[in-house]
């Protein structure tokens, strides 16, 4: 086990496996000395965690939905691990990019990608500070309330 999986045990998560697709695509894909992730859910154990299927972000359930981008943060590194090996490989996140499905006029997709940063920055330290976008969306696969993806540069 690695010192950066130790971390996310810490942080009380759990790595999971290979994830598994879901059409048409791969889960992660490297190219050079970079890796990009195919946007990940908050899937645990195969099963959308809440809120999903709830309905969309607002600040009532904010704190619910920060986790899950935590969850779905998870499941990139998974992600970039499937195709270096690794989580040891990564020598700098470059970009977070995280999609919340809104509410009409919520506003505060930043602060639910704050939680995906902080842990990135709690794992990998400077190496983990990155570009972000945070957007607002109708909706997303199996009524998600997040999706995210990285780009990661690896050794």
């Amino acid at each position: 086990m690695s010192s950066i999986e130790e971390k996310i045990i810490s942080a009380g998560f759990t790595l999971p496996q290979q994830p598994v697709v879901a059409g048409l695509y791969a889960p992660a894909v490297k190219t050079g000395n970079l890796v990009f992730t195919s946007g990940q859910l908050p899937l645990y154990e195969g099963k959308l965690i809440e809120p999903g299927g709830t309905g969309k972000v607002n600040q009532s359930n904010l704190d619910d939905v920060t986790y899950a981008a935590r969850i779905a943060l998870i499941n990139t590194l998974a992600a970039i691990k499937s195709v270096t090996g690794s989580l040891e490989s990564i020598e700098r996140i470059v970009k977070l990019t995280l999609y919340v499905a809104s509410e009409p006029l919520f506003t505060s997709q930043h602060l639910v990608a704050n939680g995906a940063s902080s842990l990135l920055q709690e794992l990998f330290g400077a190496k983990g500070i990155h570009a972000r976008s945070a957007v607002g969306v109708a909706e997303l696969p199996l009524n998600a309330a997040v999706e995210v993806e990285l780009i990661a540069q690896c050794k």
